[in-house]
């Protein structure tokens, strides 16, 4: 299974959106350099307050665009770096990865998918009602993570616009994705 890079983002700033890149580096055990949520220990505000030392397991966002073709058939506009991810792909199934996946990025970057992203009510404040569209439930009533995926990084390198994504999946048994 293979894809490509649609867009990379970056923001110093704890915001909510993020500026979209031609390029961005990704450092291995921090994530994308120059981007406030890198680091060894969580950098999202929230999880700072419960617990600084926490490893950080959300050093890099990834959603896939196929998300935000779903979206506008809904009447939303968003596009790459709108909902805060640092790497924007096309053609993989993020979601359904299992835990500990590789993604190989360009030629030299690897990022582990660690888990589901989890969605704040910030995501409302961008657009009203987005947070029920990317979290919807099932019929069971249980929610339906599509906002993306977090991971760590493995092995430093550059990624652009245009790198193809090569995927790397775990040995067996496979475990599906949890929030993270």
């Amino acid at each position: 299974m293979s894809g490509y890079v649609v867009s990379v983002s970056r923001s110093a700033e704890h915001q909510f959106s993020k500026q979209p890149l031609r390029s961005c580096r990704l450092v291995e055990g921090l994530g994308v350099e120059g981007d406030a949520h890198s680091g060894e220990t969580v950098q999202h505000l929230s999880r700072v307050r419960k617990d600084p030392t926490q490893p950080n397991l959300r050093q890099v966002h990834l959603i896939q665009a196929e998300l935000f073709d779903e979206l506008g058939e809904q009447g939303f506009s968003v596009q790459p770096g709108d909902l805060g991810e640092n790497i924007t792909t096309r053609g993989i199934d993020l979601l359904n990865l299992p835990e500990g996946t590789l993604l190989e990025i360009g030629d030299t970057a690897v990022v582990q998918v660690m888990g589901l992203r989890t969605p704040c009510f910030q995501i409302d404040d961008f657009q009203s009602g987005l947070l029920k569209a990317v979290s919807p439930r099932e019929g069971e009533g249980n929610v339906i993570r599509k906002a993306g995926v977090m991971g760590v990084v493995c092995t430093s390198g550059q990624v652009s616009t245009g790198d193809e994504i090569r995927v790397e999946f775990p040995a067996g048994p496979h475990r599906p994705l949890e929030r993270v």
